[in-house]
């Protein structure tokens, strides 16, 4: 069955490295941090979970999928073995985007899911997200799972597995009700798992469409699967200049993260991508909440105050929005970071494929392009999300020190901990928070003014100093 110890009772027990057990999914480096054992190890903890907490006495039903990396086929199979060890029926739906798996779990009425993706990192990392009853499976329930393991679990009977071919159907759901008019437009899917989707739906639109890189290759011999980072776009802001196109999509490994690249070759932010979305939503839903992030920009929840709506912010994540969303009955929220979602007319999950033509069709509904919306947004004095390298074993600890030094420096009205610390006054705010998925604290900062940016941005620089970090905003 599996190499791991087994208890004089019978139970499986298994240690995870202490670092990939993380806030909203389980990542690490494959042959360092992460290895087969712990994928089979996360598949038969998390049948026995399911069906410990079932209703019915039913084999539990989980979904598997996986993203085009390297080390994804070898995590896959021992992830099937560990799932059918704990007596689980497998439906395997193979390579494919985050999303398509999310998908997968609502149309095939499953009681679990689970896809095999290192996201937007390295090529060398590799991971799992997991969805419980429909809902993230996320923080105290991961931390549960590793306690589990430690302790032991005894395999049980009913195994099975069973691949499933759900592409079509994914696609053809993606496509449902879209019949929006579009003219040129760039898609660049960075050799992620959304290549092949991006193709298909292409295919049936109306326009001209240029792809990029849309074969899956866990070398990513192009470029980084991070539409955020602006240094990855650079083929897509080229294209779309070389084309004319009206825009520019690009897509992150697993295609659950969307970048847009006006007409202009600017970079639209995910909070004001949201922000843009919201607009159209707002025309139909006035009054309707609208959720940001906590590294979103008082900007982007200006935009929604303007239109109608009520902005709120809520801790960075996308379990940890998702979850927001159904405690507020939320149905547009976004992230920084290209997480956006839209339960208004589909699931409420992050799809990258779908918010894209979402954002094609409020074009089309509204008469203005991304890039006349940017051209409205008045001067801009923000910072971008810049990563702080800061390891792993070392971040959280630096974050305590950071709470100490701003509540010596500043007044409690002024500091906000909802998720890392985000200092507020009426010239702008900053804010500093540890990266779940990386070894990096994320910072941002905005201003009123560009001197109030600067003076924004030297706060944050000095309370970074104050626990050893020397690190200076680039221009």
């Amino acid at each position: 069955m599996s190499d791991l110890p087994i208890t004089d009772e019978g139970r499986v027990t298994h240690h995870f490295h202490p670092t990939i057990l993380r806030s909203y999914d389980i990542r690490g480096i494959v042959g360092q941090t992460l290895s087969t054992s712990d994928a089979f190890a996360i598949g038969l903890g998390f049948a026995h979970i399911i069906a410990r907490d079932s209703e019915t006495k039913e084999a539990p039903h989980i979904a598997m999928g996986r993203d085009g990396r390297l080390t994804s086929p070898e995590l896959a199979e021992a992830l099937a073995r560990g799932l059918q060890a704990g007596g689980a029926k497998v439906s395997d739906i193979g390579v494919g985007p985050t999303p398509m798996l999310y998908f997968a779990d609502r149309i095939l009425d499953c009681d679990g899911a689970i896809q095999i993706t290192g996201s937007h990192n390295p090529k060398d990392y590799n991971g799992f997200k997991m969805v419980k009853r429909h809902a993230s499976f996320f923080g105290d329930d991961i931390q549960a799972l590793g306690a589990l393991l430690e302790d032991g679990v005894r395999p049980a009977d009913g195994g099975s597995y069973q691949a499933r071919d759900i592409f079509a159907d994914y696609c053809n759901r993606l496509l449902d009700g879209f019949d929006a008019p579009l003219e040129t437009l760039v898609w660049d899917t960075g050799n992620g798992a959304a290549g092949p989707a991006v193709e298909q739906i292409t295919s049936q639109l109306s326009g001209t469409h240029h792809t990029l890189f849309t074969a899956i290759d866990g070398h990513f011999p192009n470029h980084h699967p991070d539409p955020v980072d602006p240094h990855t776009l650079a083929f897509l802001r080229d294209k779309v200049a070389e084309c004319g196109a009206i825009c520019g999509l690009g897509f992150d490994g697993d295609g659950d993260r969307l970048g847009i690249i006006d007409a202009k070759g600017r970079q639209v932010p995910g909070d004001l991508l949201t922000a843009f979305l919201a607009i159209e939503y707002l025309q139909r839903c006035p009054g309707a909440d609208i959720l940001f992030d906590v590294k979103s920009s008082q900007a982007a929840m200006a935009i929604v105050t303007q239109a109608g709506g009520t902005p709120l912010l809520w801790k960075t994540g996308h379990s940890h929005m998702k979850s927001r969303m159904v405690e507020i009955g939320c149905e547009l929220a976004g992230e920084m970071s290209g997480h956006i979602f839209i339960k208004d007319g589909y699931y409420g999950f992050d799809d990258a494929l779908y918010v894209a033509l979402r954002v094609l069709r409020a074009m089309a509904v509204t008469g203005q392009s991304i890039t006349a919306f940017m051209d409205s947004l008045p001067p801009s004095y923000t910072s971008p999300e810049c990563r702080v390298p800061c390891a792993d074993e070392l971040k959280f600890g630096v974050m305590d020190g950071v709470a100490k030094a701003v509540q010596e420096a500043y007044p409690a009205e002024a500091i906000t901990l909802i998720d890392g610390i985000r200092i507020t006054d009426e010239t702008g705010w900053w804010l500093i928070r540890a990266s779940n998925t990386e070894a990096a604290l994320v910072v941002r900062a905005e201003g009123l003014s560009e001197e109030a940016l600067a003076t924004k941005t030297a706060e944050l620089e000095n309370i970074l100093a104050t626990q050893g970090i020397t690190w200076r905003m680039p221009s």
